[in-house]
């Protein structure tokens, strides 16, 4: 009778009936799960045991490895070995269960594991002559939505692997491979103390391990692993479960909603300089760094012929777009571009030569100047287009302005082929001494030493003697493009003419 009013419902009520199928079907399948066992199972490999502590120091070692290579093959070997699934899987299903004893060894023994794990990754950092942040190590720092979702897909298939008795090993690499990375980037993080590469591996562990415990913890109770517990007991899970997801998707959206925004840049940079230089150009190099203020773009395109005015106009197309203002470096080499690619790449391979070489030169450069004026590498400033260079040097104790032109000098010998530029600070000018009316050789070298000393400062100097030698030094400063004003001193010695410093711009003694 009941079920004749039952099939009589489903037949009134085809949405009510189907429920009411899925229902009595998914009972079925419940009912054919050994609670007791896959609970005695789970709790039994999420303890912490010795053989736990020396798989995760192995898979650790070859994960880092790995990364440190940029070998995505040698990572996912690490995954093998990685015992990490155990315990997070004990503690979804704990939290489903409500054993709270469970749940605290689980947690002691994943806690255990991190931290042996980070600190063996971090020692094999310290130790290793490679320390550079590869792709594999920076693909872990800026976890978003996606990450989420690995981690979402990796315990549902774990957790369905562990309840229904299927083989693990396969998922227990999905578990590991969500989680076994991020901590190997920690380690690194902490050996090579870059707290962005730490801070931004520790979120997605975080993530990660959340998403995969609470996912498990779902699985369980939608497999009936639950069913003992109080209705207030239920809805208080399903909320926590359910906030704690809200709060890592709205952070990890923001991040997939910027990385998404930096993707479309670098297509429209790449669109903006392929329309810029035609078919017949290549882009050989496009780099972004969003983190500057404004962001610059470090492009290098070969093009059979030179596009004047392509940096200007790449700049506002770029502000234009982004709605940013950007900082654009556009670097053109002329190479045949419908030649064969064998050339291409070799005339591509000898600019690139050719670069690494000039910025080895400018570093070079820069390290001798500073060394030689005694400031730091970062107040020299190397055009290196106009090859030149310019240092302001400090006031050195005792030292004249002919000591500064013997800086420049010696700096000089040792740039062949750059102009080098020692900027001295505004110390005394030497008198120019007359003879028969005329500068003499003491005189003519004061005067080429004050007016190098005026060109590197650049202020106006004030020349004091008697009229015609003061006439015949502000003739032969202006002549060498030096502005010279005659100032009066009140007494004037013949064949000695005085000079002193000037405010710019005026006639007022500085």
């Amino acid at each position: 009778m009941d079920n004749a009013d039952e099939s009589g419902s489903i037949s009134r009520n085809p949405i009510t009936g189907s429920i009411a199928l899925v229902r009595r079907w998914w009972r079925m399948v419940c009912r054919e799960i050994d609670q007791v066992a896959v609970i005695e199972k789970v709790r039994g490999e999420s303890g912490w045991t010795p053989r736990y502590a020396f798989m995760t120091c192995m898979s650790a070692g070859i994960a880092i490895l790995g990364m440190l290579l940029s070998s995505p093959a040698v990572v996912i070997g690490a995954m093998l070995l990685s015992p990490l699934m155990g315990p997070i899987l004990g503690i979804g299903f704990a939290l489903a269960v409500a054993d709270y004893r469970w749940l605290r060894e689980a947690g002691k023994a994943l806690a255990l594991g991190t931290i042996i794990a980070i600190i063996f990754c971090a020692l094999i950092v310290a130790m290793s002559p490679l320390q550079n942040i590869t792709s594999e190590i920076a693909a872990r720092t800026r976890p978003n939505l996606f990450d989420l979702a690995v981690a979402l897909f990796s315990a549902l298939a774990g957790a369905y692997a562990m309840i229904r008795g299927r083989d693990g090993t396969i998922v227990g690499v999905a578990i590991a491979t969500a989680l076994m990375p991020p901590l190997a980037a920690i380690g690194f993080g902490l050996a090579t103390f870059n707290w962005v590469v730490f801070g931004g591996a520790f979120f997605l562990f975080f993530t990660n391990l959340t998403t995969i415990a609470l996912t498990a913890a779902i699985m369980a109770r939608t497999y009936g692993f639950s069913t003992y517990l109080s209705s207030k007991q239920t809805v208080t899970q399903s909320v926590v479960i359910i906030g704690v997801f809200i709060a890592l998707a709205i952070p990890l959206g923001f991040s997939l909603r910027q990385i998404a925004w930096e993707a479309n840049a670098t297509r429209q940079a790449q669109a903006m300089v392929s329309d810029e230089f035609g078919n017949d150009a290549r882009i050989s190099q496009l780099d972004f760094d969003f983190s500057t203020d404004p962001i610059t773009l470090n492009a290098s395109v070969l093009t059979p012929e030179f596009v004047g005015g392509a940096q200007e106009r790449a700049q506002r197309t770029l502000e234009r777009e982004l709605g940013r203002p950007v900082a654009v470096d556009l670097r053109q080499y002329q190479v045949d571009t419908q030649g064969t690619n064998d050339r291409t790449e070799l005339a591509l391979a000898r600019m690139q030569e050719q670069e690494a070489a000039s910025r080895e030169e400018i570093s070079d450069l820069t390290d001798q100047l500073a060394l030689i004026a005694g400031v730091d590498a970062d107040e020299v400033t190397v055009d290196y287009t106009a090859r030149r260079a310019i240092v302001r040097v400090r006031a050195l104790p005792g030292a004249e302005l002919r000591t500064y032109q013997a800086l420049e000098q010696r700096a000089s010998a040792r740039a062949e082929g750059w102009d080098v530029q020692v900027i001295p600070p505004a110390k005394a000018l030497p008198p120019i001494s007359f003879t028969d009316g005329a500068p003499d050789a003491s005189g003519r070298r004061n005067a080429a030493l004050a007016i190098w000393a005026a060109r590197r400062i650049g202020v106006p100097v004030g020349v004091a003697g008697e009229d015609a030698e003061a006439a015949a030094v502000i003739a032969l400063l202006a002549e060498e493009g030096v502005q010279a004003v005659r100032v009066d001193t009140g007494t004037a010695t013949p064949g000695r003419v005085l000079l002193r410093w000037l405010a710019p711009d005026s006639g007022e003694e500085n």
